[in-house]
């Protein structure tokens, strides 16, 4: 017997997205009867959302999908405290001026997922800046703040966790759970939202709002989370050794974003492809089965895939026939990622050492010597024995040359016009 009626739970749970709710047979009754609004909050911490919110993007998009109303909120008046949920230190606080930069570019994630507009299941965008900035303090403490229990609040696991470690946690971060909460309320009174969607770590946050929805009248409220993933080996999801991996293209080129899904670990693609594509479930199975060298065309699906639904299907294209070139053909392509470098300084010679750090293929000179020392390293697709070796305009062919290291990482040194 399936275990929801609903489309969109239905859905959600078969391709692996559902850690926990708040009231499934109440939530599963609610989809089944109406066209349902929903949110996902997101605080703008930098100038583009990475692969470690591409599970909740892919929620909202499941969730206009099967006929509901998505929301996308973006924290421009929570983005001024930060969310302090399991850090170990307060955040950096961010000026309003880099909050507005910062949600500019996070808004252009969403166009490729969500369809906004006017209509009864379109999307919506909204900031909560636009209740949170202008609050009355003391109107606020006396409507909302009565509403809290410190020693609920102090009960949280992402409160006990500083606590216990005795790291300090400003009234300013305390504050967030309420702003949260609140947010809810707004979005409830304003556009009829019922359920808030988030990561299991956002589980108290979200509860709170539902608690405060009940006693500031509000109609039943909902939680629904998504397990927090990490990959196979245990690496963060959206995290690598060059740091994250951001949606958006002016960050990330869209071939760097396709060889990420393309490296992914043999025992990760069919969890993947059911997180973060739309493939349907029994090709999803095919491709699971797949073993030896085989789980490679698996991974290429993965990355096309991925790489389409966020950039666009030229993109992939492009980015594919790049790594096929590179890596089945062993020719040159242009579209790989390009360092570019100063010409007089490439005259009188470069160290491989610090141009391999410096373009993002090791972390460290330590691991760059390591990785000539191994055989790694080519040049031109030449091997790399001397980590004393330099890279001069002589290396050039066509004007660019070719640094490897391993199989994976390639970049096209140029010198700069």
């Amino acid at each position: 017997m399936a275990r929801f009626k609903s489309e969109f739970l239905s859905t959600l749970a078969e391709r692996g997205f559902i850690h926990q709710s708040s009231d499934e047979t109440g939530l599963d009754e609610l989809f089944s009867r109406e066209t349902v609004t929903a949110y996902i909050g997101f605080d703008p911490t930098a100038a583009s959302l990475h692969v470690g919110s591409l599970m909740q993007i892919m929620m909202l998009h499941w969730m206009q999908k099967t006929g509901h109303r998505p929301i996308a909120l973006m924290g421009g008046g929570t983005g001024m405290i930060g969310d302090p949920s399991f850090k170990d230190e307060a955040r950096k606080l961010q000026t309003p001026e880099g909050i507005a930069e910062n949600l500019a570019g996070i808004r252009r994630s969403f166009e490729r997922y969500l369809r906004f507009g006017d209509g009864p299941q379109d999307a919506l965008m909204v900031d909560n800046a636009d209740w949170l900035m202008d609050i009355n303090y003391v109107a606020f403490l006396r409507d909302v703040g009565r509403h809290f229990s410190v020693n609920r609040m102090l009960s949280f696991d992402s409160v006990k966790l500083r606590l216990d470690r005795e790291q300090s946690l400003s009234f300013l971060e305390f504050n967030y759970m309420i702003l949260q909460a609140y947010d809810y309320v707004e979005l409830s009174r304003r556009y009829g939202c019922r359920l808030q969607m988030g990561g299991s770590d956002q589980w108290g946050n979200i509860i709170n709002g539902i608690d405060l929805g009940h006693r500031m009248g509000t109609p039943q409220l909902y939680a629904l989370t998504s397990p927090l993933l990490t990959t196979s080996s245990g690496a963060k999801m959206g995290k690598t050794a060059n740091g994250a991996v951001w949606l958006n293209a002016d960050m990330l080129s869209p071939y760097d974003f396709w060889q990420y899904w393309r490296n992914t670990e043999d025992a990760d693609v069919g969890r993947f492809l059911k997180l973060y594509t739309t493939l349907p479930l029994d090709e999803i199975a095919r491709l699971e089965a797949l073993g030896g060298s085989e789980i490679n065309e698996a991974k290429k699906i993965l990355a096309n895939a991925v790489t389409a639904m966020l950039h666009g299907e030229a993109a992939s294209d492009e980015a594919s026939e790049t790594a096929r070139k590179t890596f089945e053909e062993g020719t040159l392509a242009d579209t790989l990622p390009t360092i570019e470098v100063d010409p007089a300084e490439l005259q009188a010679g470069i160290g491989l050492l610090s141009l391999i750090v410096s373009a993002g293929l090791a972390a460290s000179n330590g691991e760059a010597r390591r990785s000539i020392k191994g055989g790694a390293v080519r040049l031109n697709d030449q091997p790399v024995v001397d980590e004393r070796q330099t890279i001069g305009l002589g290396d050039l062919n066509d004007g660019v040359a070719k640094l490897s290291v391993g199989r994976k990482k390639h970049v096209l040194v140029r010198p700069a016009s």
